[in-house]
């Protein structure tokens, strides 16, 4: 049976560290190793920051981070009211962001994006294998 944790957070910037927190604790709880919970923390702070400056919607909607440990995989997804996709873009040497989903796409075993349930907004979601050494042999995905 999957083990797994969900996090309201207010659409502001304190809540990419406040999500940050949460995600060591629970990785100290479900005894993940240091190596995926570094992985995983890093990955849910560029999802988060991406929630909190691109999802353009009105005052008081929330970011909704729902974690998932199953067999051997954790799967962090983050869900915003913002319905518009997540678009990797190239980013130059000199600029300051725009790397978050090429990391989230490099360090992940699979990731995606798809709309929420209920019409409103997206979710975007990573998995890493839970256990060290593993190759999952799976490339990026927009299917769950």
């Amino acid at each position: 049976m999957p083990e797994e944790v969900e996090w309201r957070l207010p659409r502001h910037a304190r809540s990419v560290s406040r999500a940050r927190a949460l995600l060591r604790e629970q990785a100290t709880s479900w005894k993940l190793p240091d190596e995926v919970t570094e992985t995983a923390v890093l990955l849910l702070s560029e999802l988060m920051t991406n929630a909190y400056r691109h999802a353009r919607v009105s005052p008081g909607h929330e970011i909704w981070t729902r974690c998932t440990l199953e067999a051997e995989r954790l799967r962090v997804s983050v869900a915003d009211a913002n319905g518009t996709p997540p678009t990797p873009r190239p980013a130059l040497p000199n600029d300051e962001s725009g790397r978050g989903l090429a990391l989230v796409a490099a360090l992940s075993d699979r990731w995606g994006a798809r709309p929420r349930s209920g019409g409103i907004g997206k979710t975007v979601w990573f998995e890493l294998v839970r256990s060290l050494g593993e190759d999952s042999g799976q490339h990026p995905s927009d299917q769950p």
